[in-house]
C-alpha cells in the first residue's frame, strides 16, 4: 500500500527533475540556437523555420505534461495533507 507522504515526495521530485530539465532545455535552446539548429538540420533535413516551429512545440508539450502529471497532482496532495 502507497502512503500519501511518499506519493507526495515522488511527485515533489519528478516535478523539481521534469522542470530543471525544461529550464535546461530552454536555456540551451536560446543561448546556443545556431549550433543546435545547424546539427538538427543536418540530421532530420528540416528547414531553420520548421525547426524552430518544434522547438516551440516541444518546449509547450513537455511544460503542460510536467504540470498536469508533476506539479498539479503534488499540489493537490500537498493541499489534503
Amino acid at each position: 500500500m502507497l502512503d500519501i507522504d511518499l506519493v507526495t515526495e515522488f511527485l515533489g521530485w519528478c516535478s523539481v527533475l521534469n522542470l530543471a530539465l525544461l529550464a535546461l532545455s530552454s536555456l540551451l535552446l536560446t543561448t546556443m540556437r545556431p549550433t543546435i539548429v545547424s546539427f538538427h538540420s543536418r540530421v532530420s533535413a528540416l528547414t531553420e523555420s520548421e525547426l524552430n516551429q518544434q522547438y516551440f512545440c516541444y518546449l509547450s508539450h513537455y511544460k503542460i505534461v510536467t504540470l498536469v502529471l508533476n506539479v498539479v497532482p503534488y499540489v493537490a496532495l500537498k493541499i489534503m495533507n
